[in-house]
This record gives C-alpha cells, sequence and structure tokens, in this order.
C-alpha cells in the first residue's frame, strides 16, 4: 500500500472517530445542519424540474397546433377547390341554360355547336366547330351567340365546319344603324397579337353623324345574314372624303368563345 492510500485511510478513520465521538443527539444536529445546508440547491433543482417539465409540455402543444394549422390549411385549401368547382358548375349551368332559353325564343332554326379548334395565328380570323353536313350546316350560313353576331360558315364536312370570323377583314356583313335610315357594310380589320380589333362600318352618308352607343345590325341584304342580327355597337364615327365610317365594338366577346348556333333558316 503506498503513503497517499495510508494517508487516506487514517483521515478517514479520524473523521469517523470525530462525528462518533458526537452521540446520537450529535449527529442528529448534525445530519440536520447538513440538510439545511443543501435544502437551497434541492428546492432550485426541484424548480428547474418543474420548469423543464413545463417546457417540454409547452413544446409538445406547439407541436399539436402545428400539426392542427397544417390540417386546418390543407382542408381549407380542399374547401377552396370545392368551392371553385362548384362556382365552375353553377356558370357553365348558367351558360347553358341561357343558350337553351335563346335558342326557344329565337325565330330561327339553331343547331348548337361547340369551338373545338382555334389556331392563335388565325385567332381573330377563324374557328372550327363540331357541326358539319350530316347536322344539316352548309356554307354561307350565320354563325350566333346570344349577345348577337359571330360570323358565317365557309368549309363543311360531315362533322366539322370552319367559321370565318366577322373580325376578318374578308368577311362582309351588310347592315343598318338603329333610329336611321343609314346603311353600310361591316368587316374587320387585320390586327397583330392579341389586340381585340373593331369592326369598320363604311359607305355611310356624310350626313350621318352617328353616335357611341348606338347598334347596328344585319339588314338581310345579300340573303347570307337574315335581318335583325346585332352586330355592334358604334364607337366612334368619322367623315371621310367620300363617305362616312363608323367603328363599331362586336357585339361578341370574340376572344371567349365556346358554344355558338348555326342558323339554318326560320322556324
Amino acid at each position: 500500500m503506498n503513503r497517499s492510500s495510508v494517508v487516506a485511510l487514517l483521515v478517514f478513520a479520524a473523521v469517523l472517530g470525530y462525528f462518533l465521538s458526537f452521540g446520537a443527539e450529535g449527529t442528529r444536529k448534525l445530519q440536520a445542519g447538513f440538510y439545511e445546508l443543501i435544502a437551497p440547491f434541492l428546492t432550485t433543482g426541484s424548480g428547474l424540474e418543474k420548469q423543464i417539465t413545463s417546457i417540454r409540455k409547452g413544446l409538445k402543444s406547439l407541436e399539436e397546433m402545428e400539426r392542427d394549422n397544417t390540417a386546418l390549411r390543407v382542408e381549407n385549401r380542399a374547401l377552396k377547390a370545392t368551392n371553385q368547382a362548384l362556382r365552375d358548375v353553377e356558370h357553365e349551368v348558367n351558360r347553358l341554360r341561357g343558350a337553351l332559353s335563346y335558342r326557344e325564343r329565337s325565330v330561327f332554326k339553331l343547331v348548337p355547336a361547340e369551338i373545338v379548334t382555334r389556331d392563335a395565328s388565325t385567332w381573330w380570323r377563324t374557328v372550327t366547330i363540331n357541326r358539319g353536313k350530316r347536322d344539316g350546316i352548309a356554307g354561307d350560313m350565320a354563325v350566333v351567340t346570344e349577345e348577337g353576331l359571330v360570323g358565317k360558315t365557309t368549309t363543311a364536312s360531315e362533322s366539322i365546319s370552319v367559321v370565318l370570323l366577322i373580325s376578318d377583314e374578308n368577311c362582309r356583313v351588310a347592315a343598318s344603324v338603329e333610329g336611321t335610315r343609314e346603311q353600310g357594310i361591316v368587316s374587320g380589320e387585320r390586327v397583330a397579337g392579341a389586340l381585340t380589333p373593331l369592326l369598320d362600318l363604311n359607305y355611310l352618308s356624310k350626313q350621318a353623324n352617328l353616335q357611341p352607343g348606338q347598334k347596328t345590325y344585319t339588314s338581310g341584304v345579300g340573303g347570307v345574314f337574315p335581318p335583325g342580327l346585332l352586330i355592334g355597337s358604334v364607337k366612334e364615327y368619322k367623315v371621310r372624303e367620300l363617305d362616312g365610317q363608323a367603328r363599331l365594338t362586336p357585339a361578341v366577346d370574340l376572344s371567349k368563345l365556346e358554344d355558338v348556333f348555326v342558323v339554318t333558316g326560320r322556324k
């Protein structure tokens, strides 16, 4: 046994003998003093443990809240998607109801058709519809919506037909202006890009003096377009060297065509 071990053993024996000399009463007093000495540390430790437990509970609550919030966000997105779907269905139902109502009250025989193709390079010139010869469609038939004139059919196959839009410069429509005896020819204009084209009403008299908002209808001259179909409204009027000219805003939004009717005759 080395010297340091011997010294430690002797010190331990001396301390133990010292404590034993106190007797039972002295030992209890010593223990009481020791506990009193370390009591603040025990209390601090207990409070710290409570704080740690409280923090853990708080973290758990935050995690639960985060999970709940995530679930609510997912549910909210689902509800928004459902609401949008319902709005789309409502819009479709209202659109079809309006089209059916127009067909029933129209004085013309109307064949419903859908736009099936539309080329970006000929966006303002032509569209293709899903009706053809087997549906009674032929060339030079007026195409309309509830709002007004869209154009006329050109080429018709068994199941599809090409429609020349009134916004095309080659589509010419004999027209008259409400509240006047003025008549002229409506034609489209060549435009570039997404710019919505206006219509030109030419060959008016210099005294026409048309006002913005006046409506223009098909006159029936020429036989292709029956009379009384709304073409558009006057945007501006000007006098040229030989005649008067009005610029028209089309009655139909030609950029958003979905369903149309082909006029096959009168009821």
